[in-house]
């Protein structure tokens, strides 16, 4: 009904100037109106401009000023046309609310100098606030600079949101009656495609959205360091053990049975199986050995070593618990030099946080060759990061259990204009490497970070627990962008 009262009035004339108005004169819903306007321009029978409007309502302080004057007003009013008044005599003159807003309202509106004394510095003014106040009352409309300013000072309250068309007008498809259209090529409507009007084809309109898997940031940024460390020669190592017992974890890497690492706080522990089945005994009995009386130029720990510590099952704390197994079998038979990496999960018995969680996961990098240097990690390591986009970088003195010598890696970040602290390195301990029964002059380089924070770095997130865990959005998962490490976006 609306769209052939749309159609039969443009016959006859030029334009519907308002569709709110045409909607009232021919007693016609205004929504089904403007649902019918949007139709026929789509398919160019009209041509039609949009029109919004917002309709605003006084608050009782807009309704008080309205009726009485703006406290601008009162308070330019209450100063002597000639001479001056001091602040104290106006305050005693004038009630407190309107003191208060007007010694405010009125010198910004320089109608006033204000000081100890209180003068004109024009003769008349006109409460403009008012006035356009009483136009909002009256359905008036104001100007945008207007409404904000009587917005800000919370005077007006929008209640209600109108939207419609104006200059309705024929289109270049214009006709009393919409046209039957072909939709589908058919072969009888290819047959007849000249007795027949087609439906126009938008080819730049985007179809439906493809139902499909997306990759999530984590999974994007750790290709993106495997295929740096691949790239370097290195192959990696298989990590498909969350459990471990607590000899591969701690013990073989020298860290002592007394360490707060190994206590219930820190690491999750198995109830079952709560031990581990076999281990190596000739390796534990070198390993028990080297705790209790040293050797390879270390005194040890100088305390008694317990199997049942050692034999504890749990959840491995660090990745480092897979290099000691692949360091141990290395040894097996004839050296060969090895460059290993590892990217999977590990867990800590921590609190969770903005930026902790109980489990994340750790990258880890391993050389083994004769004769390594601190400098030769060094290297490696700018190398490796250079390839992340990171040149600047900076080494601590620091202190593992397996490491000596131990250093912190710190990178410069442009954005936030300091130093900061990017992973953990050092070159293993001949107490741990010796009683595998690698050679005397064979040296192991490590260093580990974690995947989490370069990756909320590079997409921008500040609460881990957005980007692994229960509160992750799925939304996000699907739109995020190609990881870039190393590259700088232009």
């Amino acid at each position: 009904m609306a769209e052939e009262a749309i159609l039969g009035f443009l016959q006859n004339n030029d334009e519907i100037a308002h569709s709110g108005y045409f909607a009232a004169e021919h007693n016609l819903d205004h929504e089904e109106v403007k649902n019918v306007i949007k139709s026929l321009q789509a398919f160019r029978y009209i041509e039609a401009k949009v029109l919004k409007r917002e309709f605003y309502g006084l608050t009782d302080e807009g309704k008080k000023y309205a009726a009485e004057g703006s406290p601008e007003f009162h308070f330019f009013s209450a100063v002597p046309e000639e001479g001056t008044i001091s602040m104290d005599d106006l305050q005693r003159m004038l009630d407190p609310f309107v003191f208060d807003v007007g010694s405010k309202q009125a010198p910004k509106k320089k109608w006033v100098a204000m000081g100890q004394q209180v003068s004109r510095t024009v003769q008349h003014v006109e409460d403009k606030v008012k006035e356009m106040l009483l136009q909002i009352q009256q359905g008036l409309e104001l100007d945008q600079e207007s409404l904000k300013s009587l917005k800000y000072r919370k005077l007006i309250i929008l209640t209600e949101k109108w939207s419609g068309y104006s200059e309705v007008k024929k289109g270049a498809n214009y006709a009393p009656e919409r046209r039957s259209l072909a939709t589908d090529l058919t072969r009888e409507n290819l047959q007849n495609w000249q007795e027949l009007d087609f439906k126009e084809y938008n080819v730049n309109a985007k179809g439906q959205p493809v139902d499909s898997g997306h990759l999530h940031p984590l999974l994007k940024v750790r290709k993106q360091f495997k295929d740096i460390f691949c790239q370097m020669g290195f192959e990696e190592m298989p990590t498909n053990n969350f459990v471990e017992s607590s000899f591969w974890n701690f013990d073989a890497l020298f860290q002592p049975q007394q360490h707060p690492a190994r206590d219930s706080h820190d690491t999750f522990f198995l109830k079952a199986p709560s031990t581990t089945r076999e281990l190596p005994e000739d390796y534990v009995a070198r390993v028990k050995q080297v705790h209790e009386s040293g050797g390879f130029g270390s005194r040890g720990y100088n305390c008694e070593w317990k199997r049942e510590e050692a034999n504890k099952n749990l959840l491995r704390t660090h990745t480092t618990a897979v290099s000691s197994r692949m360091l141990y079998e290395l040894a097996k038979g004839p050296f060969t030099p090895k460059k290993y990496f590892s990217i999977d999960r590990v867990f800590r018995n921590e609190a969770v946080d903005k930026t902790h969680l109980a489990e994340f996961h750790q990258i880890e990098g391993v050389v083994c060759d004769r004769g390594l240097t601190l400098g030769d990690l060094i290297g490696v390591l700018q190398e490796f990061f250079s390839r992340l986009g990171m040149s600047k970088l900076r080494f601590k003195p620091a202190y593992n259990p397996y490491t000596e010598p131990s250093m912190e890696i710190f990178s410069y970040h442009a954005g936030l204009e300091k130093w900061v602290e990017i992973g953990n390195s050092g070159m293993f301990r001949p107490e741990m490497l010796r009683p595998m029964g690698l050679p005397e002059d064979v040296r192991v380089i490590a260093w580990g970070l974690s995947l989490e924070r370069p990756t909320m770095i590079l997409y921008e997130c500040d609460n881990i627990r957005e980007l692994f865990g229960h509160k992750v959005d799925l939304k996000k998962v699907k739109e995020n962008p190609l990881c870039r490490i190393g590259i700088e976006s232009s």
